[in-house]
């Protein structure tokens, strides 16, 4: 990823030298050259310079112009990244609007932006309206994209995680036992996205209060982990642990 910033860092001077600072690729060498330093690390160096260029876009491209909404979405994302996950929901709230009204609410960018507002509410404490955010977000995915699309199974995937975290443990794994056939249906037993779900449904078992199943759960799926992703893979490590914190949780359960 270094070197990725390093290599568009060089292209920018490259394309501000010869095209000039408002051509349309100085504009978009800049994006990327922004992108990869929060990529590299730089989280709070990125969100200044998608500042920067928000500006420049929107003296020269207008506000309501497709790069400039992507350029919106970047600052509010790398702004979350670099801990200010409220300012991101804000800038995510107030880009929704924007996106409405000019590309309609059932855009595949305005639907996107649903689900990064969803995100960063959650981030910033208020798991009850992300929670009510993603039901709404699920609903009209299924009815525009249909229901085995990839972003209406994320969806899912987020809402069941939204729950768990709000206290509601055995609805979370309700949602991912039900999220967890439509993957095997969908994308195969050994696909990365199945692996992940049989990861949450046991996880959330456990904290439902199966600290047993959750290991034995967790003992199958490293099994197949180990002939899927191979020993060295770092799932591997975390679910070790997890088979180790749910089998000792299930010796030793927690008094009330």
């Amino acid at each position: 990823m270094a070197a990725a910033r390093d290599y568009f860092a060089g292209l920018m001077a490259t394309a501000h030298a010869l095209l000039g600072p408002e051509h349309v690729h100085t504009l978009l060498t800049r994006n990327n050259a922004a992108y990869w330093k929060g990529a590299a690390g730089d989280p709070g160096g990125a969100a200044e310079a998608f500042t920067e260029l928000l500006q420049d876009r929107i003296r020269t491209l207008g506000p309501d112009h497709p790069d400039t909404l992507l350029t919106r979405s970047n600052l509010a994302s790398w702004r979350a990244e670099a801990g200010d996950s409220s300012g991101a929901a804000e800038a995510f709230a107030e880009l929704l609007q924007d996106r409405i009204r000019i590309l309609g609410p059932d855009h595949p960018d305005t639907l996107i932006t649903r689900s990064n507002l969803a995100s960063w509410q959650a981030e910033s404490g208020d798991v009850t309206g992300t929670i009510g955010a993603l039901a709404e977000l699920l609903k009209d995915r299924i009815r525009i994209l249909g229901p085995d699309h990839p972003d209406t199974l994320i969806t899912r995937n987020n809402l069941a995680h939204a729950r768990g975290t709000n206290e509601d443990a055995a609805g979370a794994a309700a949602e991912y036992a039900d999220l967890l056939q439509d993957h095997i249906r969908i994308l195969g037993p050994d696909h990365p996205d199945t692996l992940l779900t049989r990861s949450n449904l046991a996880w959330f078992r456990g904290q439902a209060g199966d600290a047993a199943g959750a290991a034995d759960a967790f003992a199958e799926l490293l099994r197949d982990e180990l002939r899927i992703l191979g020993p060295d893979h770092p799932n591997i490590s975390v679910t070790r642990w997890s088979i180790d914190r749910w089998r000792e949780q299930a010796l030793d359960p927690p008094t009330s």
